[in-house]
């Protein structure tokens, strides 16, 4: 019978290098950006412990704990994970892109990715997502707008303009992809940390300025269509976060035409 894995803690990120914080090497690792999510959070990770220790893979969960001041820390130190890992680091940096990076650059595994507290995504999708990486893909990545792909439930006027507009812009500086911004995305960590090296955005923009890196050095990413589940709690705020994105994207377009 498999013992259960302990919670490791380790909230700052005050450290001398990337290298120096890097986890021990497993097959997969699955990092969770986490803002205030004491409440959601517990949830979220025994879906994905229970979903991880079925694969044949060796894998982590990585909490990367982005300034919360609810004690998502503490819940995640209190759960019983059984015979999956699960890791809590800290990110000072304030943004999703920043916490996500900080998790991608300390990672270990032979492959690595991230997904929303959420779950808005599939979790039966790693498997898909791993098959591809597998096979070669540089990044196999979810896509709502991939043919095959849906919404659960409508989406709202403003989301859906919003969200044309953003892809109209994104679609020259990440090509043949149809869905930047899917919060779920897996990579080779090869691949991802070079990428990473060149990423500056800390915002939601994020996802656009990795998958640009990712594809400028060669690298082949595959849309994986899912049936997509908001959650009314989302963090993401359309006009705070939609014109913060935005401004994002068209800094990325300067730079890319300079």
């Amino acid at each position: 019978m498999a013992l259960p894995m302990p919670v490791s803690v380790v909230l700052s990120d005050a450290l001398p290098s990337v290298t120096s914080t890097r986890r021990s090497v497993v097959d997969l690792e699955v990092i969770v950006p986490a803002y205030n999510e004491a409440t959601r959070l517990p949830d979220t990770l025994r879906a994905a412990v229970d979903y991880l220790a079925g694969l044949p893979l060796t894998s982590r969960v990585v909490v990367v704990d982005n300034g919360s001041v609810d004690g998502t820390a503490a819940v995640v130190d209190q759960l019983d994970t059984g015979s999956v890992e699960v890791v809590v680091i800290g990110c000072s940096r304030p943004g999703k892109g920043a916490a996500v990076r900080r998790g991608l650059l300390t990672s270990s595994a032979r492959f690595v990715g991230f997904v929303d507290a959420d779950l808005s995504t599939p979790l039966d999708t790693l498997a898909r997502a791993v098959a591809e990486l597998t096979s070669g893909a540089e990044a196999a990545i979810a896509s709502r707008h991939a043919p095959g792909a849906s919404f659960v439930h409508p989406r709202s006027l403003g989301r859906k303009v919003g969200g044309s507009a953003f892809r109209a812009l994104a679609r020259p500086l990440v090509t043949k992809v149809r869905d930047t911004q899917c919060g779920f995305k897996f990579f080779q960590r090869s691949a991802v940390q070079s990428a990473l090296l060149r990423c500056r955005v800390d915002g939601f923009a994020f996802d656009v300025e990795l998958l640009r890196q990712v594809q400028a050095d060669g690298g082949r990413i595959v849309e994986l269509p899912v049936a997509w589940r908001d959650d009314t709690r989302s963090t993401f705020r359309p006009l705070r976060d939609g014109l913060a994105s935005f401004t994002a994207l068209l800094r990325l377009y300067r730079g890319a035409h300079r």
